[in-house]
């Protein structure tokens, strides 16, 4: 027993100092990103749940037209009954049993006209080409959160390695200024200025960690990966700058009838159009074929039922107190709303496709001047830090200039993004990601 307790703890040690197998990050370019996605993505997994689902709604509607075959099979038993029939007065009655009993019925049935089936296979048409244009906007989404997911990592990584590198000379020139106060060169104010700078710095670097751990944790949201799992980007800014911003999609006239909310909407109209003709279709007549044949098993001593039996049912709407005039009115008021609303949704198409045009051409100008002003601020940095060794100017003026440079870099990171953001939009608008 002491020996098997020894074995254990021994092997217990063994397997608690054994290094874990790490988890392999997933190393995925922006194409191969967004080609995950629009795998593994949950919101669309459902939207193909939901054509599936669409498609078989269809089937259901088509079936109930379709030949309907039902069968039964039945047991009487009437416990020993029987009755007493009298045909002769003068002659005693007859006395007759009710034997057990037991028939097979078999029916079929078939739709030959109603209107109200006819137009509702068109409506289930409609609803299932509606689920897949959904699907399709729903695609467009993912593309585009999964596109900006990650470009706003590729920015914020840019950014936290200017800061960092800011960070390191800051230190530097910090230890550099604090021995000089220390050998009495300087004021001890002026290290104390340079803390300042480089608790600063240190604050910006730890947000910009923040922002990109946030733009990693969308991204695996979009791709459908655990909270845990690790992600290494193989795309940069500058390249993805160039896919977009070069072949940019706002040099293409828009078209309403490529975007998809303008597809949707189209399609509730005619959806509405559809119901009015449903409604009048309730006005018609139903006409049913049938054919039924019953087989006895057990026969009664007298049986006058007839094996087989074919016919037709017409059933004819006369009267149902206004009820269906007033479901026609109704649908004819959704389908001036739906054609209102088919209106609407143009305009504000329309209004915001100029808005995003209007925006874009704003931010390219804004682009070029943030571009020369942060090789500007870098130039004026690195002159600022040879003349603070120097001893020409002042710790204030060195803050400054580092603040500065530091702006101009998030300023133009700021501007790519909103640049991608606004081509994003253009390209989803035309349904073109």
């Amino acid at each position: 027993m002491k020996t098997f307790h020894i074995l254990f703890l021994s092997g217990a040690l063994l397997l608690s100092g054994m290094p874990l197998r790490a988890q392999q990050p997933v190393v995925i370019s922006l194409d191969s990103a967004v080609s995950y996605a629009l795998e593994h993505n949950r919101t669309l997994m459902n939207s193909r749940y939901a054509i599936d689902k669409s498609s078989l709604k269809l089937k259901e509607t088509i079936s109930a037209g379709l030949p309907q075959v039902s069968a039964s099979l039945d047991y009487n038993n009437f416990l020993g009954a029987s009755a007493s029939l009298t045909l002769n007065p003068n002659a005693p009655p007859a006395i007759i049993e009710f034997n057990p009993t037991s028939s097979f019925k078999a029916n079929v049935s078939q739709l030959v006209f109603n209107g109200s089936y006819f137009v509702g296979i068109e409506l289930a048409k409609l609803a299932n080409e509606i689920t897949k244009q959904s699907y399709l906007k729903d695609e467009l989404g993912v593309k585009e959160q999964t596109i900006q997911a990650y470009c706003m990592i590729l920015a914020s990584e840019r950014i936290l390695g200017i800061i960092r590198s800011n960070k390191t000379n800051a230190e530097l020139i910090y230890e550099k200024t604090k021995n000089l106060a220390n050998a009495g060169m300087i004021e001890q104010t002026d290290v104390k200025k340079l803390s300042v700078m480089v608790a600063s710095v240190d604050n910006a670097l730890k947000s910009m960690q923040r922002q990109v751990e946030l733009g990693y944790n969308l991204l695996r949201f979009q791709l459908g990966l655990e909270p845990d799992q690790e992600i290494s980007l193989t795309s940069n800014l500058d390249e993805i700058s160039q896919k977009y911003l070069l072949t940019s999609a706002l040099n293409d006239p828009f078209t309403l009838d490529n975007n998809m909310d303008f597809k949707l909407i189209s399609m509730q109209g005619e959806i509405a159009q559809k119901t009015i003709l449903m409604r009048k279709a309730s006005y018609l007549p139903t006409l049913v074929s049938f054919y039924g044949r019953t087989d006895k098993i057990l026969k009664p001593l007298f049986d006058f039922t007839p094996k087989n039996m074919v016919g037709l049912q017409l059933n004819v709407p006369i009267l149902s107190g206004g009820q269906r005039l007033s479901q026609l009115n109704q649908a004819r008021i959704d389908g001036k709303i739906s054609e209102n609303t088919r209106d609407l949704v143009a305009q504000q198409l329309n209004l915001q496709e100029r808005q995003i045009r209007y925006n874009y051409n704003t931010l390219l100008d804004q682009y070029e001047t943030q571009k020369a002003n942060v090789d500007i601020a870098k130039e004026v940095l690195e002159k600022m830090n040879l003349k603070y060794q120097q001893g020409v100017i002042s710790s204030l003026e060195l803050t400054s200039a580092n603040n500065d440079y530091l702006t101009a870099e998030s300023n133009f990171t700021s501007i790519i993004l909103q640049l991608l953001n606004a081509e994003l939009s253009i390209r989803k608008l035309n349904s073109k990601l």
